[in-house]
């Protein structure tokens, strides 16, 4: 098996030499055996190693979140295929860029040899620039391998997608993560005289939570500001917590704190009290949670706990997760305080989400009642022969566009499950359903 040729088309620098290359990159595995936390993906008899081992490798996207393994994978099988490996960056290319790899890869096969080329953070180029590789990947001159943190379904163009496999690269676990740090230990020669409990290693992985890259950063940060002492660094779980000044630091996103944290927020914003909000937001976000998670979840509270009361919560919820996705952090955070705040000073009404649940019960319950005829659409002539569509009353042609026909099934045709309270805006709905229901009974 060839051995292909990597290249960073636009950056004709030699790289640096390997002893100045950030303790991450030392250690970003060469070799499938080094690769640690896929198995299910390069594991032995896998789709994706078959491919290598066979050098028939065909364009794919790997999903998932940083620090998994997306860029290495990549890297890895341009080392094991007789391919000629090029490197884009979704944030720095441009047109000109994309069509001066086109041109190469043209060459490229006209010479006999194929071209990856690997496309990082892919969901960053607009529908134009991922639209110019789709007739060369289609016609076998690029093998295009994309990148994403984002779901491919909503980020890739769907014609692209179509062209492409989409792989998920899960997060690593905890035990994952702490054989990379003790890895990183024993075969980096400067680190012989460096001691680190067990236990560090432990929290270095809780706090990386699944990120390699962040937890080996986190390593040589701790390493290099660690002051030797009788010719040793020796790190433990106290001079670890002093090293990074801070406790909350130690926050475990998956552990116990992190679901008390988001409850205590919740709850408080339930409450209408921005202070104790801001102050748990805080909580999570200088610990180094997700801001994407909190927004999801404050997505969520907009229609459970305020609903129709604030109709606008839920515009300033999804628009509050489109500026989080765009800033990023720290510069997010003031976007999430504004709707923290604002979800805390808005009426509140639950009328929906205890709606929604006495409505599931029932469905579950009664999963085997047929849709009443006159609610069928009458598709064939059969359907009509069945009665399909058969006593149906079309409200526009109704005064107030109202008719008293029967909707749910005769099971359940006296049941209700929204009842709209008088809170905010919600009592205008209060009104308009009273106004409905006295419309529906004088028919």
């Amino acid at each position: 098996m060839g051995v292909g040729k990597t290249m960073n088309l636009f950056d004709e620098e030699e790289e640096k030499k390997f002893e100045f290359q950030p303790l991450a990159e030392k250690m970003r595995p060469t070799t499938l055996e080094d690769f640690f936390g896929q198995e299910e993906m390069v594991g032995k008899d896998s789709p994706i190693r078959k491919m290598i081992e066979n050098d028939t490798i065909t364009s794919m996207i790997f999903w998932g979140p940083p620090g998994v393994g997306k860029t290495t994978l990549a890297k890895i099988i341009a080392k094991q295929t007789d391919s000629l490996f090029y490197e884009l960056s979704a944030v720095t290319a441009g047109v000109k860029e994309i069509k001066e790899m086109i041109e190469i890869s043209k060459f490229n096969r006209v010479n006999g040899k194929k071209t990856i080329c690997f496309v990082d953070e892919i969901h960053r180029f607009n529908k134009s620039q991922q639209d110019a590789f789709l007739p060369y990947v289609e016609n076998g001159n690029i093998i295009l391998i994309g990148a994403t943190t984002e779901n491919p379904s909503f980020e890739v163009n769907s014609a692209l997608l179509s062209r492409s496999k989409v792989y998920v690269l899960k997060s690593l676990s905890k035990e994952d993560i702490v054989h990379i740090l003790e890895r990183a230990l024993k075969e980096n020669h400067e680190y012989k005289k460096v001691e680190i409990e067990k236990e560090c290693l432990d929290i270095i992985a809780d706090v990386a939570s699944g990120d390699a890259r962040t937890a080996l950063n986190t390593l040589e940060n701790v390493i290099n500001i660690t002051p030797f002492k009788k010719n040793k660094k020796v790190i433990t779980k106290t001079s670890l917590e002093q090293s990074l000044q801070s406790k909350i630091f130690l926050y475990d996103k998956n552990g116990e704190e992190h679901y008390n944290l988001i409850s205590a927020l919740h709850k408080s914003m339930r409450n209408s009290d921005p202070d104790a909000s801001l102050y748990y937001l805080a909580r999570m976000l200088e610990a180094g949670e997700n801001p994407l998670y909190v927004a999801r979840r404050l997505i969520r509270f907009a229609s459970e706990d305020v609903g129709l009361a604030n109709p606008n919560a839920l515009v300033q919820a999804t628009s509050t997760y489109s500026a989080c996705h765009y800033n990023g952090m720290p510069e997010c955070n003031v976007n999430l305080a504004q709707l923290v705040v604002y979800l805390s000073l808005s009426p509140k009404s639950n009328s929906l989400y205890t709606a929604y649940m006495e409505a599931s019960r029932d469905a579950r319950s009664t999963s085997d009642v047929k849709v009443p005829l006159h609610l069928r659409n009458a598709v064939t002539k059969l359907d009509s022969e069945l009665g399909n569509g058969k006593g149906y009353q079309y409200a526009h042609d109704y005064e107030n566009k109202i008719t008293n026909m029967q909707c749910l099934p005769d099971s359940l045709k006296d049941k209700t499950y929204y009842h709209p309270t008088k809170s905010g805006h919600e009592k205008k709905f209060f009104e308009i359903l009273k106004k409905i229901n006295e419309i529906k009974k004088n028919q």
